[in-house]
């Protein structure tokens, strides 16, 4: 059977956001009734999504008001006919109302209409319908665009409907994507929100605040607050039902900067113990995002997905499997841990995809620090790797070893965004083969920087695009996301840097060289 071209595809997902279904939010995850026309049947609560598709199956997530049932009817055209109806899990307490149904023996590279009802328990009574889309992984050559970007709700920057919402979400999705790799800070879960904030010249930005958002997280549902907030906006709802996502996380779905034994002392915390907090909050991530926990290698979130013969997506978790953030570099340190770097390297040398893109929720030559100590890999230190940079030696001398081209790095986290290229020709350390890494964000949340670049790798700034000031408003600018488009005949990649408004500040096309 022919597949649907590229162009098709995009004209399909512009009709589909135009005629997409309303969805009603609530103010908190919370179980509650929800006047309708009638009271007795479930209600959608969030919208839909899908993600972590792949040739033959995607992920569909959903929540509902109440216990229910998920059932997801999927077809090859918006009128559902001749619809294969897919009967998921339970929609309940234990996950917060939330459910995930993996829809198998799909065709590859095909453009599919998903409709989710609930069911009630008793099979009485069946929610209104919310709609979506997604295409599944292609095999062979096919043209390929992807977005990238990370930090939502940020630094107090909330839902402002005033200025329309988180508008860079229409932007996103009116570049007509086929994937989003959403490269972590889904939310701010140790950032609460106030109703106002004053910005300069007198002027006020006006949030939307619930309850979860008003305090830091520390329950099970305080957690899940934070995801269920990102889905009161119409921008968010409509741009996670028409384009699949593979997603990770990074710090501020715990909170900042934390990595495994740390021990708070924020008052704002009752519960001082990260190793109490994390696994609450990842909970709620894996109940709130649509992630194959069968794709996982460990269960948890890095993984890694073929899309067609030219791309491969590489989604590591540089938070979970790190040693103390610390100012001592002397002793080797580790930010994926030995398995993890393992599993990337052998992964990338197993790889025949022309594009090896590896979706990292932090920037590898960009100084981040976290007060004296150091946060990221780079070290701040002239000269031999020392700390999390013996890690990263490790992988790029394997990445050369092993005869990998074509890896281009995708992060965000610094909430600017930059095009870095990195060259033995200008590094303390050498035995690694020249590469890029694009950092785009955040989507809305305070701008920062530039960061300062450590010279062990021989990173060089060829384009930054930052704010005067940190922490500047998302009004002011500087919000961003990144674009790929890979040409399936060529083979050739451009990476577009783009504004708020979908506008591109930089572009690079970027040509395959051997394997």
């Amino acid at each position: 059977m022919t597949e649907p071209t590229h162009h098709s595809r995009r004209t399909l997902l512009k009709a589909g956001l135009t005629g997409a279904a309303a969805t009603l939010v609530l103010p908190s995850t919370a179980f509650a009734a929800v006047p309708l026309v009638r009271r007795d049947r479930p209600v959608l609560t969030h919208g839909v999504q899908s993600g972590d598709v792949t040739p033959g199956s995607a992920i569909v997530w959903s929540r509902a008001d109440r216990p229910s049932r998920l059932v997801v009817e999927v077809a090859r055209d918006p009128s559902f006919r001749h619809a294969r109806r897919v009967q998921g899990p339970l929609a309940g307490p234990a996950t917060g109302g939330t459910a995930q149904v993996r829809v198998a023996a799909l065709q590859p590279g095909t453009e599919y209409h998903y409709r989710v009802t609930a069911v009630s328990l008793d099979g009485r009574a069946t929610s209104e319908p919310l709609t979506g889309r997604f295409a599944t992984a292609p095999v062979g050559r096919r043209d390929t665009r992807i977005v990238w970007s990370g930090d939502v709700v940020g630094q107090n920057w909330g839902i402002n409907p005033g200025l329309g919402g988180m508008t860079i979400f229409s932007a996103m999705a009116a570049r007509n994507p086929d994937l989003f790799l959403h490269s972590g800070d889904t939310v701010y879960s140790d950032g609460p929100l106030t109703e106002t904030v004053t910005l300069p010249g007198g002027r006020t930005w006006r949030n939307v605040v619930t309850a979860e958002k008003s305090k830091v997280a520390e329950t099970l549902d305080e957690f899940r607050g934070q995801h269920a907030y990102n889905r009161l906006d119409d921008n968010f709802r409509r741009f996670a039902a028409q384009v699949p996502s593979y997603v990770q996380w990074d710090d501020h779905e715990v909170l900042n900067n934390w990595y495994p034994g740390k021990i708070l002392d924020n008052p704002a915390y009752t519960e001082k113990r990260v190793d109490v907090l994390a696994p609450r909050a990842y909970q709620a991530f894996h109940e709130w995002h649509p992630i194959d926990s069968r794709q996982a290698v460990d269960g948890r979130v890095y993984r890694s997905f073929t899309y067609g013969s030219r791309v491969e997506i590489f989604v590591l978790d540089m938070r979970t499997y790190r040693n103390a953030n610390t100012a001592d570099q002397t002793k080797p340190g580790y930010i994926l841990g030995d398995r993890q770097a393992r599993w990337l390297a052998d992964a990338l040398g197993r790889s025949t995809a022309t594009w090896k893109i590896v979706q990292a929720d932090m920037p590898l030559g960009l100084v981040v620090p976290d007060g004296k100590d150091i946060e990221a890999v780079a070290n701040n230190l002239p000269g031999a790797p020392g700390g999390r940079e013996t890690e990263l030696a490790w992988v790029l001398r394997e990445i050369q070893r092993r005869r990998v081209r074509n890896v281009v790095w995708l992060t965000a986290d610094v909430h600017y965004t930059a095009a870095h290229h990195y060259s033995p020709d200008r590094a303390a350390f050498q035995d690694f083969d020249p590469f890029w890494e694009f950092v785009s964000g955040p989507l809305n949340a305070g701008a920062f920087g530039p960061n300062s670049l450590d010279p062990t790798f021989g990173p060089e700034a060829v384009f930054v695009h930052a704010p005067p000031a940190a922490n500047t408003a998302p009004i002011d600018g500087f919000q961003h996301f990144g674009e790929l488009n890979v040409d399936g005949f060529t083979g050739d990649l451009t990476v577009d840097l783009r504004d708020a408004t979908g506008a591109s500040l930089w572009s690079k096309k970027l040509h395959p060289q051997g394997r």
